[in-house]
């Protein structure tokens, strides 16, 4: 029977990469994420190069009846072979003091990096429990580990991804499902555009002075970490770049 993967955020970065190297290996995909052309481009290539199956649905993460609705339409046989879950979908929006923070910042990054792994996470695992196994990834972030000036809103919420990621283990410990926390560090995606709102300048100069991650970096060892023996978990993985050391010292030529 044919395994799949479900990817949230699929349409850039971590969750493209992830969908990539995973079709690599000739597993079929659902792949997630808001922008509508991005996501059929990539299920045209992946489908195209590697005659995998390839389902996309184009949905919020914030909105839970349109994640419902995604994942009742799945057929029986899709539910049946769903294996991995990679919560991916996350973002990083404005960069400062509290007192000067924007709501709809704030709201958008817990609506999204909290809010949304719940609702993905409850429509799921389900499914996984049915199954009797899987294997959760949840994308944090070094800010899920330590707190960074300006960072403030950002990091408490991948903070509570870090703390979710535990409590899952918890609950499924017993249900054969494996779930597994990624802290990234600096990785150049377009994460900090997103951040900056626009603002490429600024954005590129983020990575300026050292060579951050790429996506690929990530996705090959989340593919790693799913392709372990069946009694082998990696619970927690901080993945940085060589140049860093922590959220805030860099070594930068």
């Amino acid at each position: 029977m044919s395994k799949y993967v479900l990817i949230t955020g699929a349409t850039s970065g971590f969750g493209e990469a992830c969908a990539r190297i995973f079709a690599q290996h000739n597993w079929n995909l659902i792949i997630t994420g808001r922008r509508e052309d991005r996501l059929n481009l990539l299920k045209s290539e992946l489908t195209s190069e590697f005659n995998i199956d390839v389902i996309s649905k184009v949905f919020d993460v914030r909105n839970l009846d349109e994640v419902n609705n995604a994942f009742q339409s799945l057929g029986k046989e899709v539910q049946n072979s769903l294996e991995i879950l990679i919560n991916n979908a996350g973002l990083a929006v404005g960069r400062g003091p509290l007192e000067d923070g924007v709501v709809d910042d704030w709201e958008r990054m817990i609506d999204t990096n909290v809010k949304g792994l719940l609702y993905v996470s409850k429509a799921i695992i389900p499914i996984l429990k049915t199954n009797k196994k899987g294997h959760i990834f949840n994308i944090a972030s070094i800010a899920g580990k330590e707190v960074y000036p300006g960072g403030n809103v950002y990091c408490a919420t991948k903070h509570a991804v870090d703390a979710l990621s535990q409590g899952m283990r918890m609950d499924l410990v017993h249900d054969n499902i494996k779930v597994t926390n990624i802290a990234p560090g600096a990785a150049d995606t377009e994460f900090s555009i997103v951040r900056f709102k626009g603002d490429e300048k600024t954005a590129k100069s983020v990575y300026e002075g050292f060579q951050p991650l790429l996506a690929n970096d990530i996705a090959e060892t989340i593919y790693f970490v799913a392709t372990r023996p069946a009694h082998v978990t990696i619970n927690d993985l901080v993945i940085m770049p060589t140049a860093q050391a922590s959220a805030t010292i860099f070594h930068k030529v």
